[in-house]
């Protein structure tokens, strides 16, 4: 089973409360004007509450780190890249609950969502928005189709791996235009692929990895709902190269788009 962070921090968050200031209002019980010593269980508690209560504010809705697992999304993101993710982008929802409380903005085509795997809501997933609400979506022969139209792609040519995206130097790689969101994507020409059209529902949005061939997304499980969306991705702040055992320095501050 999966570790509930959020679960955890919140949880952490009420027991230290409770402890700590049931213990101050058992003590003002006392009324007797001498000083107690606090036991240790309760000193703990008064030290950890303002930690848990901060990073569980932070992290529920302001930025969540998260680290890249997956090849998906190269050239865009590595395995190895940490990344941070907006968690008040497309409004701000309670901790575990998931519930929105505060509507602020929606996906655009072109961004880069964190969002919870429809099939296993468990799991995080990352992907780049190319249909929003009510969109046609077409793919087909390495082409993906808005509303009808071709989006604009660029060759730039073969595509030279570095760190940990060497496994994939000698794909096409290429630029596409999304909506004036421009960013690099890879194809394996030849290599199979799922292709057809696809409608986006109301409230859901479609989802593909930049790594074309190489993705698990919309176009093999469907669309994700709204419900779903955890942030959109921004920074990445940090990248370990594990196969050259050291920190992928010139990655560490990329604005993602």
């Amino acid at each position: 089973m999966d570790f509930d962070f959020s679960l955890f921090l919140v949880i952490a968050t009420v027991v230290t409360g409770v402890i700590w200031g049931g213990y101050a209002l058992y003590r003002k019980s006392w009324n007797d004007g001498k000083e107690h010593q606090e036991p240790l269980l309760v000193e703990y508690a008064r030290s950890f509450f303002p930690i848990v209560l901060i990073v569980l504010v932070l992290r529920s809705f302001l930025v969540e780190p998260f680290r890249i697992p997956s090849g998906s999304m190269m050239p865009t993101l590595l395995v190895g890249d940490f990344i941070l993710v907006n968690k008040f982008a497309y409004g701000v929802r309670l901790p575990v609950l998931h519930t929105k409380i505060v509507e602020i903005g929606e996906p655009k085509r072109g961004d880069i969502v964190v969002f919870r795997f429809p099939r296993n809501p468990s799991v995080d997933y990352i992907k780049r928005v190319v249909g929003l609400p009510g969109d046609h979506i077409g793919y087909y022969h390495k082409q993906l189709y808005v509303n009808g139209k071709p989006v604009n792609q660029v060759p730039l040519g073969r595509y030279l791996g570095v760190g940990q995206g060497r496994n994939m130097s000698g794909a096409t790689h290429l630029v596409e235009d999304l909506d004036q969101v421009e960013h690099s994507i890879l194809i394996r020409n030849g290599q199979p692929t799922v292709e057809g059209e696809f409608v986006v529902p109301e409230g859901h949005y479609f989802v593909m990895g930049d790594n074309r061939d190489n993705s698990n997304d919309s176009r093999y499980w469907g669309t994700v709902p709204e419900a779903n969306l955890v942030g959109k991705a921004f920074l990445i702040w940090m990248s370990w190269d594990w196969e050259n055992g050291g920190v992928g320095l010139g990655r560490i501050g990329t604005v993602l788009k």
